[in-house]
């Protein structure tokens, strides 16, 4: 990282790094000669259709949780029909805000109960915020790029430097042990899995989402679009013949539906961050907007559809549950859609972890999709090493980005506590969404000209950005240790950026080094820098 950082300006994107336009370094370090007229521009192409960018966030948000263990809702409310008022009740919060609680649900339970409570506020923000923010701002990297554009690029690169060592590389290698752990259960039953054979399995399906992610960005929107389909079509197979079991009057565990153990004031907002966490997800086609087509229709339609759709689709599968299942077998259950199947379907059953493992590998999928993009526009912008904000020169897809985290996952698989790698920096995602909400703010008042084809009333951001920081202060009071140590690592961007972005003096011989890396990595994995479609 030998680059003085990018002034952030708005706009759509397309920066020029170097004097490489669309062609492999020579040999020796000569420039190339010019492009031949009508060459193909190297670029990412706007490929993300409104079916595309749904399937991403669908595909994203439904994991295992709503097969595996939804019982955590139900387990703080203390009845069923008010477990199923809070669902229908996050579903609809989250159409208008949602928590970045991503992959681990381990920091609320560390948390003082005062932090739960403010979880259970309206927060009518993140998801109509972003909505806002990704039309305004036509440029991928979502929380990194909006920060960056209003907060500067110090910030930016602390977000990015978590994201990129510890928070991303720990989240995929979490979803990826539920993938290889259901793709193995078919074959295990009734046994124990060996947990290197999880390991391995997992191994192999974070290879094949990275080499798919590599190869085509159509390829693998297509293959996000089939594996939403797959997960609606297992949540079908499990309303379906609940609403049979309905229509045949089992309705035994609804009568008295709101009697049962009192939720107490204290449990019901963690019940709501539970349900909440179901349904997080929708930012992720901010990250890749800038291939998104006509991303000032697409962004906020594309968002509204796909929680409507998991909402409908959450509540109906646990209206279903409840028609076979009672709330005392659910709690006691460590797979209830299993339990459903073995219960219902027979020997079908048998191709719910098959479902289960397919739904994981589209979280996978879609999450390094995205991210991706992330620290490819990181790159772009001076903050992480030039190779990343490279393309495919055929492919036309961020290679390095999105190979780069391979290696950091599989560390991280291998090795390691991931949950409490998790845990730690926790609070750095709330305070890191709640500061990208509240530039929404500062651009309504620095920048009140500014192009907003989707528009939101200024107290619902306040609003969610007021509880994230909150929530962040009564983190590092209830929880000092945990928040404080994520709070030391957050801190490592700091010396980071001044060494690595901002001194310009360094060494000869680091500059050669890093130039001959440079150019080594683009001839091995045939990738150059984005060209400026302007200045063509």
């Amino acid at each position: 990282m030998v680059r003085k950082p990018v002034v952030a300006t708005i706009s759509k994107g397309g920066y020029l790094q170097g004097n490489v336009h669309g062609r492999l370094p020579a040999r020796g370090g000569k420039e190339p000669p010019p492009a031949a007229a009508g060459q193909e521009r190297v670029v990412l192409k706007k490929k993300i259709t409104l079916l595309r960018g749904i399937s991403i966030i669908i595909g994203t948000i439904i994991g295992a949780g709503i097969f595996i263990s939804p019982k955590g809702v139900l387990q703080n409310t203390g009845s069923v029909g008010m477990s199923l008022s809070v669902w229908t009740a996050c579903g609809i919060l989250s159409l208008f805000g949602a928590y970045d609680a991503e992959l681990n649900l381990q920091p609320a339970v560390g948390f003082c109960r005062k932090v739960l409570l403010i979880c259970s506020v309206p927060v009518h923000s993140g998801a109509l915020s972003y909505a806002e923010l990704g039309t305004s701002i036509k440029k991928s990297g979502g929380h990194y790029t909006y920060i960056l554009e209003v907060f500067g690029p110090l910030l930016a690169f602390v977000r990015v430097w978590v994201e990129l060592l510890i928070i991303r590389p720990a989240a995929t290698a979490v979803i990826s042990l539920a993938f290889g752990r259901y793709v193995l259960e078919p074959f295990f039953m009734p046994c124990e899995i060996p947990e290197l054979a999880i390991k391995l399995i997992t191994a192999v399906g974070i290879t094949l989402v990275m080499v798919l992610n590599s190869m085509s960005v159509s390829w693998s929107a297509r293959i996000q679009i089939f594996l939403t389909f797959c997960k609606l079509t297992a949540i079908l197979i499990i309303i379906v013949p609940g609403v049979i079991q309905l229509i045949k009057g089992q309705t035994q565990h609804f009568k008295d539906a709101f009697s049962g153990r009192d939720a107490s004031i204290m449990g019901l907002p963690l019940a709501f961050y539970y349900g909440m966490y179901a349904y997080a997800g929708w930012f992720y086609l901010n990250f890749v907007t800038e291939e998104v087509e006509n991303p000032e229709k697409t962004v906020p339609l594309a968002i509204c559809i796909s929680m409507v759709i998991v909402t409908i689709c959450y509540v109906l599968t646990n209206v279903a549950y409840f028609t076979t299942i009672s709330a005392e077998e659910l709690l006691l259950s460590n797979a209830v859609a299993v339990t459903f199947a073995e219960r219902l379907l027979g020997n079908f059953s048998l191709a719910v972890p098959i479902f289960v493992a397919l739904s994981c590998f589209g979280s996978m999928n879609g999450g390094v999709f995205a991210v991706s993009r992330l620290f490819y526009v990181a790159s772009r912008e001076g903050h992480l090493p030039e190779i990343l904000s490279m393309i495919h020169v055929r492919k036309h897809t961020p290679l390095p980005a999105v190979i780069v985290l391979h290696p950091l996952t599989m560390i991280m698989l291998f090795s390691g506590d991931l949950y409490s790698l998790l845990n730690f920096l926790s609070f750095a995602r709330w305070f890191f969404i709640g500061l990208a909400v509240a530039g929404l703010i500062y651009l309504r008042y620095k920048r009140p000209d500014m192009h907003r084809p989707f528009k939101v009333p200024l107290f619902i951001p306040a609003l969610f950005s007021f509880t994230c920081f909150f929530m962040v202060a009564l983190s590092l009071y209830s929880d000092p240790f945990s928040t404080g140590i994520g709070f030391v690592i957050t801190l490592t961007g700091v010396p980071a950026y001044y060494l690595f972005v901002i001194w310009d003096k360094k060494p000869n011989w680091f500059r050669r080094t890093s130039d001959m890396i440079t150019r080594t990595l683009q001839i091995i994995l045939e990738v150059v820098p984005e060209e400026d479609c302007q200045k063509l």
